[in-house]
């Protein structure tokens, strides 16, 4: 299994940024997939996850700002990160679920990637 996140980088508040996750290694359509984020010190968060029925849910704090997605024909998930805030700024990672279903607990998920930095600053 391998997920190699992009997208990340400097974006000023109210801006926009795309994480691309790119996945390999297993069946992708048919498994849930979910955006942690990690800030040096801090507990691992919970982002947003979306089922292999493509049913999604989101952590309060980025519901209505935050859409995650998924391609299964090009084995990739998406996070479209809108009116980004300093409290976005985080390491966000890909993760892989042990079954069909998204949810936001941490043992659900058994493979990461590498993470992608996003700074929210002006």
């Amino acid at each position: 299994v391998q997920l190699v996140e992009s997208g990340g980088g400097l974006v000023p508040p109210g801006g926009s940024l795309r994480l691309s996750c790119a996945a390999s290694g297993f069946a992708f359509s048919n498994y849930a997939m979910s955006w942690y984020r990690q800030v040096p010190g801090q507990e691992r968060e919970w982002v947003a996850g979306i089922s292999a029925s493509g049913s999604t849910t989101y952590a309060d704090s980025v519901k209505g700002r935050f859409t995650i997605s998924r391609d299964n024909a090009k084995n990739t998930l998406l996070l479209q990160m809108n009116s980004l805030k300093s409290e976005d700024t985080a390491q966000y990672y890909c993760v892989k679920g042990r079954w069909r279903l998204a949810t936001n607990t941490l043992a659900a998920y058994d493979y990461w990637g590498q993470g992608t930095q996003v700074t929210v600053s002006s």
